[in-house]
Formats: C-alpha cells, structure tokens, sequence
C-alpha cells in the first residue's frame, strides 16, 4: 500500500492522519499541548538550513543530510519558516497540523528556489526482536518511478524481488518488516533492474529498529543520492558514486566509432552520425577510449560529477577529432508542465552558429560547433513548429511540422553530420 505524501497539486505542506501512515498518533501526555519537532536538510540548493516556528529558532546550520535536534512547539501555533544560514532567506513557509505529544521531522527538499516539504510523523511503534521496519519515500521526482531493492551483500539483483515498487516522486512504501541485518540496496528505475539509479553496497537495518529511506534528486536529474534516518535518531548518508554517460559521433564522413568509458562500452563501430544510449559509469577522472574507423584516438578522458549526466561529443575532421564534454541537464522544469529543451550542434566543418525556434520564437541563436544551448522553458501544446537555422542558408537546416510538446517533457535537438549535409534529430530525453 502507498500514500501519497503531497496534496495533488500543492508541493508543500503534507499533514499526516492520525489513521494514516504511523500509528500511535497523538500519544504522550494529553495535557501536554505542545509537539516536538525537527528539520532534515535534504536539499541539493543549500548546504546549510535553519528552522523557526512562531518565531522561535527551532534549529539552525543544519548541513545536507543531517537532521538537527528536537524542540518543544505548540501545536496551536506552528507557523514555520525555512531559512538559508547567514543572510537568513526564507526559502519555504508553511503551517504543519501536529498532533500534542508526538514527534516529527520537517523534510526540506529540491533545488535552490524550489524548496519542498513534507513531515514524517516518528511514533512508529518497534519492530520485534530481530527484525526491523523500514520505510521508503521517494523525494526526487525528477527521478521518476522508483523500485528498491535488498538483497544479501554479494548477491546478484537478477532474481531478486523489489521490497517497494513503483514509488513515485512524492509517494512513499509505507512501513516494510524485514529481518535486521546488513543488505545491498539498489533503486532502480521502476520495471528495469538495469537501470540502476543508486547503488549502496551496505546498509545496516538494526534489531528493533525503525528506519526511513529518503531519495533525493541529484544534479542530472536521473540519479539519485540517498539518506537513512533513524525515527528519533541520527541520519546516514549514501551518496551516488556514479554519472551517467553517452556518446554522440557526428563525422560527415560515415566514419565508425567505438567508445569505452572505465572499460564500459558506450559505443560499438557505429556509423556516424550516432547518438549513443547512457550508461553508468563511475565518476571522477576515468579510462577513456575511443577508436574512429578502427585506430586509436588520443582523447584524454574528462572528469565527471558524481549524479550528473554527460554527453561526449567526438565531432569534427575523423581523421583527428575533437572531444567535446556536455553537461545535461536532465531535471524536469521548475514549472509545473513547462518544457525543457536545447540545441546541440556538433556539425563537422561548419563556420557559423545555428539557432533554434518553436513556433517563431527563437529560444537559442548562434550556437557555435560543440556547444549547447541553455534549455528553455516553453509551454506544452498538441502541435508546434520547430525550425534549426543556419547563417549559412536561408533555408532552414532542420524542421518538424505538427510536433506535439509533451508537458513535462525534456527535449534536445541534434545537428550532426557535415557543413554540406546536416542530420537534425529530435531527442525527448524525458
């Protein structure tokens, strides 16, 4: 069974029912009007959050990953207020219904003006002697649905069933018994074991113990980190050591090629113009290589961010290419249904920027050879017209009649191939 954490159409405030998620609503001393609250910092905007409620400094410098301590608030006045340290913007308001006598952790989460809430109620009763519960929330909706698996340290994910599935962003598993021990966590996209978005090879879930799982975004938009909070207790962070990676060749020449990232194959003796799929591969400064038309080419491998998503551009002459690193950002749009989309242009021997508009407007202009535009904002509609230009012609380079723009869908146009004859494609990376 799952609840949905955030009101339909409202990212904010979540009240939890005494009937609802946790049990043991209300307890403690019934003539005690007061709760005791706390702040989780999961944000990936701010390093350090502060909270007040009714004007009463709750907690402050709380770093990412940390939870700070309790205090004692009325539940009759729970105005609250997330604050950034030092300048001390408010960057989330809101009024939680608490219920006298019981415990809570305010959740921050999202991006820098964006901030989310969402409150866990921690009055869930023990588990039993060696076992312990767990509960899931998925609270990176850029990361779409979510499955999450626990499996022996050592074990392979093929036979192994989902402990939650199907989570999506804002929803949570609601409390999972197992048996306390130490696992390997792997979250997954929902119904593709391979494509993992976290890998944790050791989480340890106590005897007795209650404990909630929260994923957050991360940079790309596609993987994501994780934090364990223990109910009343201290928080555990596992952070994604991975990118995600892909290649793109663009020769005008049908030159193949074949990529390896940290010995990963990326790409296999595909005819350029090719656009790769994205793979894992750990992050930092790795093993790169890459081979056009069978040789060896002398392309030192880039550095990458942990959680971000990359395209390799290997563009230009095939006979001594260049290596062009980009980084995408995959994340839905700020905007409730907007669009996200750019313009990549990778043309081999083309001495002018192209530009890029949706239905007359430009949104992106003079993009130069191995470079990307910013992603725009448009808005979603059944039928679009897009056109990719050149200063070279007056003809446009690439067009699409009728195109429908899905809400929340992230777009990229391609320009690829040579100056003579450019190949446009069309990419929803969403």
């Amino acid at each position: 069974m799952r609840f949905n954490f955030l009101a339909p159409k409202n990212w904010g405030l979540l009240t939890l029912a005494c009937a609802g998620l946790l049990s043991a609503c209300g307890g403690g001393n019934s003539g005690d009007s007061n709760a005791n609250i706390r702040l989780l910092n999961a944000t990936r905007g701010y390093a350090n959050l502060a909270l007040s409620v009714n004007d009463k400094s709750i907690n402050t410098d709380v770093a990412y990953a940390s939870a700070g301590a309790y205090a004692s608030v009325d539940t009759s006045a729970t105005t609250s207020q997330i604050q950034t340290t030092g300048i001390g913007t408010t960057v989330a308001s809101l009024a939680p219904s608490l219920n006298k006598g019981s415990n809570y952790t305010m959740i921050a989460y999202g991006w820098a003006g964006a901030v989310h809430t969402s409150m866990l109620q921690e009055d869930q009763e023990l588990a039993a002697s060696g076992k312990a519960k767990l509960l899931v929330m998925n609270l990176a909706p850029d990361a779409g649905t979510l499955d999450f698996y626990l499996s022996v340290v050592g074990d392979s994910l093929d036979n192994e069933a989902a402990v939650a599935s199907s989570i999506a962003g804002g929803l949570t598993s609601g409390f999972n018994t197992i048996n306390s021990g130490s696992y390997r966590l792997r979250i997954t996209s929902a119904g593709k074991k391979d494509e993992v978005r976290l890998d944790i090879p050791s989480l340890t879930l106590a005897s007795t113990g209650v404990a909630t799982l929260i994923v957050t975004s991360n940079e790309g938009g596609m993987l994501v980190n994780g934090i364990l909070l223990q109910q009343k207790g201290e928080s555990s962070n596992f952070l994604s050591a991975d990118a995600r990676v892909r290649v793109i060749s663009s020769f005008g020449d049908g030159a193949r090629v074949t990529a390896q990232l940290n010995g990963g194959s990326l790409m296999s003796n595909a005819v350029a113009p090719a656009i790769g799929e994205y793979q894992n591969s750990k992050a930092g400064a790795g093993s790169l290589s890459i081979h056009v038309n069978g040789s060896p080419m002398n392309l030192a491998a880039p550095s990458l961010k942990a959680g971000g998503d990359y395209t390799l551009l290997v563009w230009g002459d095939s006979a001594a290419p260049q290596l062009t690193l980009l980084s995408d950002d995959n994340r839905l749009a700020a905007t409730a249904g907007a669009v996200k989309m750019r313009l990549v242009n990778a043309v081999a021997n083309l001495n002018a920027g192209l530009g890029l508009s949706v239905d007359y407007s430009a949104i992106a202009s003079n993009v130069l050879p191995g470079a990307s535009s910013t992603p725009s904002l448009l808005s979603s509609s059944v039928s679009s017209l897009l056109s990719v230009s050149s200063g070279a012609s007056s003809s446009p380079a690439y067009s699409i009649t009728d195109l429908p723009l899905v809400s929340n869908g992230v777009y990229s146009v391609f320009m690829l191939g040579g100056a003579d004859k450019m190949v446009g494609t069309l990419r929803r990376e969403r």
